[in-house]
């Protein structure tokens, strides 16, 4: 197998300060919830390459912009917080994580950086032992005398979760060392494991006792271990690799291969696969050759790490952020094969995406057997980027093609390239359905709103009528941040949406106490006695009999009976619009009266819509609505020189270098405001588009939610239900008007939605992150990277208890 390629790293340079704060906050936050989901919950939402691909990013932004480092929620972080499930056990010596590399030359810029460090000469011989990565859960395991006393996760690093119980029912785990020489206190580090034979084992009984699947090894081990009752975990049968150590009373050995054979002598299972080298080459060809074998492991592992052997130096060499100078994991690329592709369906997501799926002839990819994989959107699929880069040199993906197929983070199939020479005379270009499958409703590509472009996804635009979205739209519709309709879970929603009584917005408002009851009824009666003492609504309702169940559906009823009024700006976020958050809402609702006015806007904007150019010019950063304006009508002036007064605009040079870096050079930028001159919007799509607030791209998505004839009617249906009512206006008057607050931590006293709606409503700004600007920091229990930032920049801080008190006073 070829070595991983690294990912292009981004181009920083047009960032500003402020946009790198804002976009290193986004990253830290979106790879934390990662490491939650992935550490914490045992269910990854992103496959490893693009956990790798963000980490890289937000690296790279803290190389351009020092101060950053360090300030994030992820910057240092190792893995995720413990559950509150398990006891906590603090590691006396930290479990930290290791820095990647994806190809040979990162791996050889690793053994000169150690050389460097150390001021190791080359001829000089330098030993590195270069070991399998296991995929599975890190554990450490406390002996003291040679006996199990704690075994625990890694947990953050610094805490873990206490599974001493568990741990004791893995078989590869001895209770008590073996032998001689052990220390007194030797803590013994290593991954907790499946075998593919064993996992295939655990979801066979999955699935025969109707319980969710395991997606992969990793979890199914993750979970087993995390157990709340040790039986389960008996019963499954993990396996286990010591390869380090935390906490010793006594020097092990000199070397980390020396470790590990004693390791092995105490009892403890090594992995046989793991070798010394004293040169680069040796280390990259043991790679290569596990890498060869690997789908024959009979486990799973995700590369090779390679480690300083000399004990002595890797304390010389010690640690950096979070991992240690002298290790190195080396990962593997996603694994490939080549088949053929027999078809290509379209599924509808729960946005209304149309997704491509490649339907292939079966093969086998890193020792699973795949017939399906993603082709991810239209555009991928045509081989052109949402920036109109070619995707592939070019190359469209066509029914009948030979395909490489590969597993990207050893998780999700997808079509990576075609092999144009073996192509059929006869392939035709795949269309796309300008049609949803699933409605019939108009599919259509919006505009990207950071590239000013066509998106490369295509979307069903029968958001509310359509039977693919239905569910999830109408869940959404319910939401605390939409009608928040008391009582209303999301259990009542399948009921009812399978029933048929409930498929649009308006039909909940129709209800009646019989047709309500005998839904809940029927679903309950259908269900086994195993999937009703899962499912939230059918276990409650089996619970009441006679008048308690009436009163139940009671209550129901009278939960959609209070929100016969709504303010504006929550009806209109309910509605599931897309770009049409909850901050737009309230942008709207603060101008227009009520539903049917906006209504009267929205298609006048609709009659005076500007053309594709016009709107990628109004994205451009830096390029506002009146800076635009004096573009289109005088044009870009010629480098050098000097603006005519009332004839061009003088450009600041942070302006010319956005236009530059989105459109590629000054000559394609001229080009494209002269197309854009002719395609001017009229004043009524102006006053949407302009609105800073609001912008073009998002009255773009209102014309288009609108203009489907299904949602305009589903609209119309559901203001015959209700109606609208202003939205309450914030304090102008009072000591929060125009400050910016900052919640962190968890609020004890009320919800983080509660807390941002009482700001608001006194006329304060909230925001995400803490920046120099930021006025006030609320912080409750577990506040992290935010309160730090909030010290660094001398930003007040209070307690929720004080954020109360001087809400009272306001």
């Amino acid at each position: 197998m070829a070595a991983a390629q690294t990912d292009p790293s981004p181009d920083l340079s047009p960032l500003t300060a402020e946009e790198a704060r804002a976009e290193h906050a986004q990253l830290s936050e979106r790879i934390a919830e990662a490491d939650r989901l992935y550490h914490q919950e045992d269910a990854p939402d992103i496959s490893d390459a693009e956990y790798d691909r963000l980490r890289r990013h937000l690296e790279a932004i803290e190389a351009a912009f020092p101060d950053l480092a360090g300030t994030g929620a992820a910057s240092a972080a190792v893995g995720a917080k413990p559950s509150e499930k398990f006891a906590k056990v603090r590691h006396a010596v930290p479990m930290l994580s290791l820095g990647n590399a994806f190809a040979d030359e990162e791996v050889a810029e690793f053994v000169a950086r150690v050389r460097r460090f150390l001021a190791w000469p080359e001829d000089r011989p330098l030993a590195f032992t270069a070991e399998p990565k296991i995929d599975g859960l890190s554990l450490s395991l406390r002996y003291e005398k040679g006996r199990l006393v704690t075994a625990a996760t890694r947990g953050d690093g610094e805490e873990g979760e206490n599974v001493t119980a568990n741990a004791l029912t893995v078989h590869d785990i001895p209770q008590r060392l073996k032998g001689t020489g052990w220390p007194d206190t030797c803590e013994v580090r290593g991954e907790v494991y499946l075998s593919h034979e064993d996992f295939a084992g655990i979801n066979a009984r999955q699935e025969a006792a109707g319980k969710p699947l395991f997606a992969n090894p990793r979890n199914a081990a993750a979970g087993s271990l995390r157990q709340l009752d040790p039986a389960i975990t008996a019963s499954r049968p993990l396996r286990f690799f010591a390869y380090a150590w935390g906490e010793v009373s006594a020097s092990i050995a000199d070397t980390q291969s020396g470790v590990l054979e004693r390791f092995a002598a105490w009892g403890l299972p090594v992995n046989p696969r793991t070798r010394t080298f004293t040169d680069t080459e040796g280390m990259l060809a043991h790679y290569r050759g596990i890498a060869a074998e690997r789908a024959d492991l009979g486990y799973d592992i995700d590369g090779v790490v390679y480690k300083v052997d000399d004990i002595a130096l890797q304390k010389r060499l010690g640690f950096v952020s979070r991992s240690p100078r002298w290790a190195l994991a080396h990962k593997f690329a996603a694994e490939e094969a080549t088949t053929v592709l027999e078809d290509i369906v379209i599924n509808v997501g729960r946005t209304g995406s149309l997704n491509p799926l490649a339907k292939l002839r079966p093969v086998t990819v890193g020792g699973v057997v795949v017939s399906n994989a993603t082709l991810h959107n239209e555009g991928y699929v045509r081989g052109v980027g949402a920036d109109g880069e070619p995707i592939r040199e070019g190359r469209d993906i066509r029914v009948g093609d030979t395909v490489t197929v590969v597993r990207a983070g050893d998780v999700i199939p997808k079509v990576m390239d075609v092999n144009l020479a073996k192509r059929p005379a006869d392939s035709a270009p795949f269309v796309f359905p300008e049609r949803c499958p699933a409605c019939g409703s108009r599919a259509v590509r919006a505009v990207n709103p950071r590239t000013g472009k066509l998106d490369a996804v295509r979307r069903c635009t029968g958001g509310l009528i359509c039977p693919a979205q239905g569910v999830e739209r109408l869940k959404h519709f319910v939401s605390r941040n939409g009608f928040d309709i008391e009582g209303f879970g999301e259990t009542y929603i399948e009921v009812l949406f399978e029933a048929g009584l409930v498929r649009q917005p308006a039909d909940l408002f129709r209800l009646d106490f019989e047709r309500l009851k005998d839904a809940v009824v029927a679903r309950r009666e259908a269900l086994s006695a195993e999937r009703r003492a899962g499912a939230e609504l059918p276990k409650k309702a089996a619970k009441k009999k006679g008048d308690d169940e009436d009163k139940a559906i009671k209550n129901l009823l009278a939960g959609v009976e209070a929100r016969r009024s709504i303010p504006l700006n929550r009806l209109l976020f309910a509605l599931g619009i897309p770009q049409i958050g909850e901050a737009t809402a309230k942008a709207l609702a603060k101008r227009f009266a009520d539903m049917p006015a906006l209504i009267a806007g929205i298609d006048a904007a609709a009659r005076t819509q500007g053309g594709l150019d016009w709107i990628e010019v109004s994205a451009v950063p830096r390029i506002g609505p009146t800076t635009r304006d004096r573009l289109l009508d005088s044009g870009l002036p010629p480098e050098g020189a000097e603006p005519i007064p009332g004839e061009r605009v003088r450009l600041t040079s942070s302006q010319r270098d956005s236009l530059i870096a989105h459109y590629g050079d000054i000559d394609a930028a001229r080009a494209a405001l002269e197309r854009a001159a002719g395609q001017r919007p009229g004043d009524a799509y102006r006053a949407f588009a302009d609105d800073g607030e609001v912008g073009p791209v998002a009255t773009d998505a209102l014309i288009q939610f609108f203009a489907e004839p299904h949602n305009a009617s589903a609209v119309a249906e559901l203001l015959k239900e209700v109606r609208t009512e202003p939205m309450e206006r914030a304090a102008s008057a009072t000591a929060f008007a125009g400050k910016t607050v900052v919640f962190t931590g968890t609020l004890e006293q009320m919800t983080r939605n509660e807390a941002k709606a009482v700001a608001e409503r006194l006329g304060a700004k909230v925001s995400g992150s803490v920046s120099a600007k930021t006025d006030l920091v609320v912080a409750g229990p577990g506040a992290g990277s935010k309160l730090k930032d909030a010290e660094k920049h001398g930003v007040r801080v209070v307690s929720e208890a004080d954020w109360l008190a001087l809400v009272e006073r306001a």
